[in-house]
């Protein structure tokens, strides 16, 4: 009868504990009950039932400083949580995420190795030292800009078709495997070179202000471009180019010392 009763008590609690979530953050507790995920008044928790099925969650300007309890939002796709105050996000339990956005944060690092199905990723306007989207094959737009990242690897991101990494402080890229990248944009960074000689689905080059001497646009595709930007980068001479008289005649963004060759 005692063994029963043991049972019986240790059922009811562990059915207790998996039915709410924890949600320390009073600012996202709101934002749940605004949405209709909770009730008031703030309790801390929310019911597990109600956001195990969510698949869309939207935050933004709560100032929400902890979003402790998101791992439980287990079916979600898209996570807006932008202007906040957050310094770190857990999503490690949410492997169905295909768009986050979560620009304008306090964030110094974000772990998105365990969603491999992300295909929408803005971090603009954070504090990130650096960045790993090594595992995010499926990745097509990377937003990066305005943090503070010395280096980032794409090469396993081979769906990218619009990436910027403005505002940064990169010395290299290497976007020779992203070949259906149409849109690149890195003003404000130090880098010294850029090849993307095979990226001939490029219509966008946005380069200002950085250090390059090297710069080969040699893809093919020159005549599709729909924007290009080179200037302030005083030792850029030289800019390789498919037809140097095309350019020429509608590249016109370039410094005065640098030149079109082919």
């Amino acid at each position: 009868m005692k063994k029963l009763l043991l049972l019986l008590f240790l059922g009811f609690t562990l059915v207790g504990f998996s039915q709410t979530t924890l949600i320390p953050d009073p600012n996202f507790e709101q934002g749940l009950i605004d949405l209709g995920y909770d009730t008031a008044p703030i309790n801390g928790s929310v019911p597990t039932a109600n956001i195990s099925n969510v698949t869309s969650l939207e935050v933004g300007y709560r100032n929400i400083a902890d979003l402790t309890g998101i791992e439980d939002f287990t079916d979600l796709t898209i996570l807006s949580c932008d202007n906040n105050q957050l310094t770190s996000i857990d999503l490690s339990n949410n492997t169905a995420l295909e768009y986050l956005f979560c620009a304008n944060n306090q964030l110094t690092s974000i772990d998105v190795s365990n969603n491999p199905a992300l295909i929408y990723f803005r971090c603009e306007y954070n504090q990130l030292t650096s960045l790993d989207v090594s595992n995010n094959t499926t990745l097509e737009v990377l937003i990066c800009e305005n943090n503070q990242l010395t280096s980032l690897d794409v090469t396993n991101n081979n769906a990218l078709t619009n990436f910027n990494f403005s505002y940064n402080q990169l010395t290299s890229i290497d976007v020779s495997n992203n070949i259906a990248l149409n849109g690149l944009f890195f003003y404000n960074n130090q880098l010294t070179s850029l090849d993307v000689t095979n990226n001939d689905a490029l219509i966008y080059l946005y380069c200002e202000n950085n250090q390059l001497t090297s710069l080969d646009v040699r893809n093919g595709n020159n005549t599709n471009f729909a924007l290009f930007y080179s200037t302030n980068n005083p030792n850029l001479t030289c800019i390789y180019v498919d037809d140097a008289d095309y350019s020429n005649a509608n590249w016109t963004n370039i410094d005065p010392n640098s030149t079109f060759v082919e």
